[in-house]
């Protein structure tokens, strides 16, 4: 009688074993984790590392400066356009694109002049302005010693450059600028701030840094914080004649 009882309860429990083990969660298979649908977007690149993608739009191509630019008031950008390349024209004031952007991948190659004048901030002086307002510093820092967040590669009084990666006057350089634009609180305020990482000559020298504001020349940039929408690049005009060319953007 016992051992009929014991054998009872074994089959019981076999039962709800095989129970909970077909209630249970299936096992897992590799295609439970794959996603196929939709399919990821086919950009052609360019030729080198240089050249714009198949999805860029081409701001800049050597010829064409009028096509996607404008001087500060909406008319003729007044920079000297000549051998693939737009030169800044002392007094003649910033270029801004026509259209204007949120997030982006900016590729932008500067050049400053091979003639040495001047020495600080006097020497080969320019900047990127992103959504107009905050500015990538452009500047000869090659044996030029300046202050640390105001040299090549600085988010202007922000984010000093991790390192100095600037080539001999006259040599083109190259920055690669992925930008995030902030968005705003009901109130104007930063709900979350733009952020930045560059490239400077393909070496990482701002790397996913939090803008505090706007650039101020004079001041602490969070004090000017405004609500803004999508904005312009700029090319700064500050007296030195720094040339651009091979500039593109990609819309992120």
């Amino acid at each position: 009688m016992i051992r009929t009882g014991i054998i009872l309860m074994l089959a019981i429990i076999t039962a709800f074993g095989a129970i909970a083990q077909t209630d249970g969660p299936m096992p897992m298979k590799p295609e439970m984790t794959e996603i196929w649908d939709p399919e990821v977007p086919v950009v052609t690149p360019g030729a080198t590392p240089l050249d714009a993608p198949s999805d860029a739009i081409v701001l800049f191509d050597g010829i064409d400066l009028e096509n996607e630019w404008t001087n500060a008031d909406g008319g003729k950008p007044e920079w000297k356009v000549e051998d693939g390349c737009a030169t800044v024209v002392k007094g003649s004031g910033v270029i801004k694109t026509k259209r204007v952007f949120d997030d982006f991948q900016l590729h932008i190659e500067w050049r400053a002049p091979a003639e040495v004048v001047g020495k600080s901030q006097g020497r080969g002086n320019s900047g990127v302005f992103l959504q107009e307002r905050y500015e990538v510093q452009v500047l000869d820092n090659y044996n030029n010693r300046t202050y640390r967040n105001g040299q090549a590669g600085s988010v202007y009084k922000q984010h000093a450059p991790l390192v100095n990666a600037c080539k001999e006057p006259g040599t083109w350089q190259t920055y690669d600028i992925i930008y995030t634009a902030p968005r705003f609180n009901d109130d104007g305020t930063y709900f979350t701030p733009p952020v930045v990482t560059v490239l400077h000559n393909g070496v990482l020298v701002q790397n996913n840094v939090t803008l505090r504001g706007p650039t101020e020349y004079i001041g602490i940039p969070e004090y000017s914080v405004e609500e803004h929408g999508p904005g312009s690049i700029i090319l700064q005009d500050h007296g030195n004649p720094v040339s651009y060319r091979n500039i593109w953007i990609r819309e992120l």
